[in-house]
């Protein structure tokens, strides 16, 4: 009779431990793995590596000073705009798994308040 609750309870604390593992620290990678294939795609639209090796060069090689002074303020502009871009995604994505970690503890307190 011992060995069976010793085994009961030997399976309900790693299955414990098997969902805490899979909820967490599973969801930071598939949430960021996520998010580091949503910002190379928002890269390549945006070329924010790009516009910084350039920032000081002429737009549309016209190198007149209206090309030098244009083409630092677009890019300026450009990189600013990227950059909040990239700011707003990272910040969904930490919003995002913030909610879903806090799912199980929003199901515990629902469950201990309405006795389910």
């Amino acid at each position: 009779m011992s060995f069976s609750l010793v085994y009961l309870a030997n399976r309900f604390l790693y299955r414990i431990t098997e969902f805490l593992r899979h909820w967490y620290i599973n969801a930071i990678f598939v949430i960021s793995h996520k998010t580091t294939n949503l910002l190379e795609r928002l890269d390549r639209r945006l070329a924010l590596k790009i516009t910084l090796r350039n920032w000081f060069r002429p737009l549309y090689q016209d190198y007149t000073f209206a090309g030098y002074v244009l083409g630092i303020v677009f890019r300026t502009l450009r990189i600013i705009a990227g950059l909040i871009i990239y700011l707003i995604v990272i910040i969904a994505a930490v919003a995002i798994y913030f909610v879903w970690a806090a799912i199980p503890f929003w199901i515990i307190y629902r469950g201990i308040k309405y006795g389910i």
